[in-house]
């Protein structure tokens, strides 16, 4: 199968373009200068010209705050490039799976939200990433939306890096203790998209770790985690505040826990709990020199 991964630099790319150029597939992976996707308008032709059989859309806008300002920009990359993908992915005959975010969803639930519950978002990421979801599904109906929470991994920027950085430097650390999520290593994602390439699913699917738990008890876990396997943390344990100690342009929702049952019933999935996966992501990045 010839397959194609935009955002390939990005945390999730990175760990999705690992696993794939380890299978007889056939991997592209164009460069931002190749695949322009602040240009939707040039899209159709580079995938008229490489017809892969899956497109993989690890790419986004995702500077939450940013976007507030930038909205523009938001949509133009969350919305109408990945519209653009999958009208282009439709006239060749593909198939694509588009991946989305908690962000869709106003966190006012106290359960875990399923596939079918009703989308609110809160700011312009959200909308972006919702608008890209309703463009892609319309334009491809047998597209797959991968909907996730929290990621992190070895590579790129992500809430475990800023935390050991900070620590490392012997800074205090406030975090919000009012909003409750998921954390999901991006290396599991990228395993549940391999197996789910090779299904004939569609529509939206849900995947984070197991558990929950809120970003101080995620930056307490982080720097416990990190002391035991010997990382350079100063800062040996983070203050909860509540959300309005920490003002941002962008509201996040309160609750992002998303129901994974549809995916574990596809795949038949033991998903790792959040907790395990941080370990295991911070002894390869203990490891890693180029992380």
């Amino acid at each position: 199968m010839k397959i194609l991964v935009t955002g390939g630099s990005g945390q999730l790319g990175h760990e999705v373009l690992k696993l794939l150029r380890g299978t007889a597939h056939e991997v592209i992976a164009p460069a931002r200068a190749e695949l322009d996707l602040l240009a939707p308008e040039s899209i159709g032709a580079v995938i008229a010209q490489q017809r892969p059989d899956q497109v993989i859309n690890c790419a986004a806008y995702t500077a939450v705050d940013r976007a507030e300002s930038e909205s523009q920009a938001a949509f133009t990359v969350n919305r109408d490039a990945a519209g653009a993908l999958a009208t282009a992915v439709a006239a060749t005959g593909g198939r694509m799976l588009q991946v989305s975010t908690d962000f869709v969803f106003d966190g006012k639930q106290t359960r875990p939200y399923r596939e079918e519950d009703t989308t609110a978002p809160l700011g312009v990421y959200g909308s972006s990433k919702l608008a890209g979801e309703q463009a892609v599904l319309a334009a491809l109906p047998r597209a797959m939306v991968l909907r996730t929470a929290w990621v992190y991994g070895a590579h790129g920027h992500n809430f475990v890096k800023t935390m050991l950085r900070v620590a490392g430097e012997g800074k205090p650390l406030r975090v919000v203790n009012d909003q409750v999520g998921t954390p999901t290593w991006a290396a599991d994602i990228a395993r549940v998209i391999l197996r789910l390439i090779d299904t004939d699913a569609s529509g939206i699917l849900h995947y984070t770790n197991a558990g929950q738990t809120s970003w101080h008890g995620f930056a307490a876990a982080i720097l416990e985690e990190a002391q035991a396997l010997g990382f350079p943390v100063l800062t040996r344990a983070a203050e909860p505040i509540p959300s309005s100690g920490y003002p941002t342009p962008a509201q996040r929702p309160a609750w992002s826990v998303l129901d994974t049952g549809r995916i574990e019933r596809l795949l038949s999935l033991d998903i790792p709990y959040w907790r395990d996966s941080l370990v295991l992501m911070l002894k390869e990045l203990r490891a890693c020199a180029d992380c």
